[in-house]
């Protein structure tokens, strides 16, 4: 939900990587998620927009509450030459079978996953020369033995395909092969208690505010976001509050205990920030890198993994640096502080204790209830939280285990 959490907008800059690939509108040689070949490349080929894998850690996949896989990654896509690409698709298919097409990406579906830096969505897919974008790759499987080990993709482009032509021609190439050997999917306790809490901003799609928050930090680019929810609970009434829109207490899930989904230590936190006045977003110019999440709790899980809990009320923060938390223990109350319109839990799993500059990692939630559905439309068309979604609500719950929360999703959490 756009509304809850905007980022700063920056200026984003990335260097693209070389691929050794195959020969033109031919099969494809491998080549390694950094774009550089390797030993079982015989063939070297020209390619004039390059791509390389966003980040150090590969894509792994993760079983959704629809009971699909889903697996999410960014390519940065360069043109490399003097002369102007324009990417007629782009085809992403098994790298152990590269006739194999998993996903293919073309015309309006194509814009709708490229970005420029600044991570607006591209009006069209020609690449300026030196120019950079980047692809949001989101795949899904109907099972675990559908998920490949590895992906490829073909890219087919007008562009320099010849070293010494000025004009663009056509060319096809596959290229950046993407290992789905990511971090070990971690299952988590729920980071709430009650009923009815409805996921926003979540996975998956290429709409969402975290899916395309890649920001730049520490001189690289990072998506720390890309699997990140925002939590916020309906009431008996079907709403997200009553009365005031504008009053945090109208809202019955402010000041809800937020749970630590595992044992940790606690490696960074913030308080003192002051809540800000929902149905609106502050006001930019009050916002920075250190306080658009508000107060804050971070927790190293061990394993290279770091859970993130964001826009805590003011002097709720129960942990500090150098604390050691066990599963379930309270961090501090749900609240409305930072970069915020409406009280909500931000919570996302990263790969280091950098809350911004990092890479977004999946988990699933050990045991919860699936409860419904927002509807999509009517969510998409109010201009903040108002509404009635007490009609996505269902009579009676399922048990899920292991899976992740997906957009939209409304959830109950044990009460313990």
């Amino acid at each position: 939900m756009r509304r809850l959490v905007i980022l700063l907008a920056c200026a984003l800059i990335a260097v693209g990587g070389l691929g050794v690939v195959s020969p033109l509108v031919a099969t494809a040689a491998t080549s390694t998620s950094g774009g550089s070949g390797d030993a079982a490349a015989t063939t070297d080929v020209y390619t004039p927009v390059i791509a390389q894998l966003l980040g150090d850690d590969h894509p792994r996949a993760v079983k959704g509450t629809d009971g699909k896989y889903h697996a999410l990654y960014e390519l940065v896509i360069t043109n490399a030459r003097p002369v102007t690409a324009t990417i007629q698709s782009v085809t992403v298919v098994d790298a152990a079978d590269t006739t194999k097409v998993i996903e293919q990406l073309q015309g309006a579906d194509l814009l709708a996953h490229l970005r420029s830096l600044d991570t607006k969505q591209a009006t069209d897919a020609t690449i300026e020369p030196n120019g950079t974008r980047i692809l949001l790759v989101d795949l899904d499987f109907a099972t675990q033995a559908a998920v490949p080990k590895a992906t490829m993709h073909t890219f087919s482009v007008l562009g320099q395909n010849n070293p010494g032509s000025k004009e663009p021609t056509a060319g096809t190439y596959t290229i950046t092969k993407v290992p789905f050997d990511g971090p070990a999917i971690r299952t988590l306790a729920a980071p709430l208690r009650g009923d009815h809490w409805v996921v926003t901003n979540g996975c998956c799609g290429v709409a969402a505010a975290h899916r395309k928050t890649i920001l730049p930090v520490n001189g690289a680019l990072y998506d720390a976001q890309r699997w990140a929810i925002d939590y916020l609970q309906l009431d008996a009434q079907g709403h997200f509050f009553e009365g005031d829109e504008h009053d945090v207490k109208s809202y019955d899930y402010y000041g809800t205990d937020i749970h630590s989904v595992a044992s940790g230590v606690v490696v960074g936190s913030l308080d003192g920030q002051p809540d800000q006045v929902p149905g609106q977003l502050p006001d930019p110019s009050t916002i920075n890198v250190q306080n658009v999440d508000g107060n804050h709790v971070v927790v190293d899980i061990g394993g290279g993994q770091y859970v993130f809990y964001a826009h805590m009320v003011p002097g709720s923060v129960a942990v500090k640096v150098g604390d050691k938390v066990t599963a379930g223990q309270v961090l501090g109350k749900l609240g409305n502080t930072g970069n915020t319109s409406a009280p909500h839990l931000h919570i996302h799993v990263m790969n280091s204790a950098s809350v911004l500059g990092s890479m977004g990692l999946p988990y699933v939630i050990g045991s919860f209830q699936f409860a419904g559905q927002v509807d999509g439309a009517a969510f998409a068309a109010a201009t903040g939280v108002e509404g009635d979604y007490g009609a996505g609500v269902q009579a009676t719950p399922e048990a899920r285990t292991k899976q992740f929360p997906l957009d939209l999703n409304i959830v109950d959490f044990p009460a313990k």
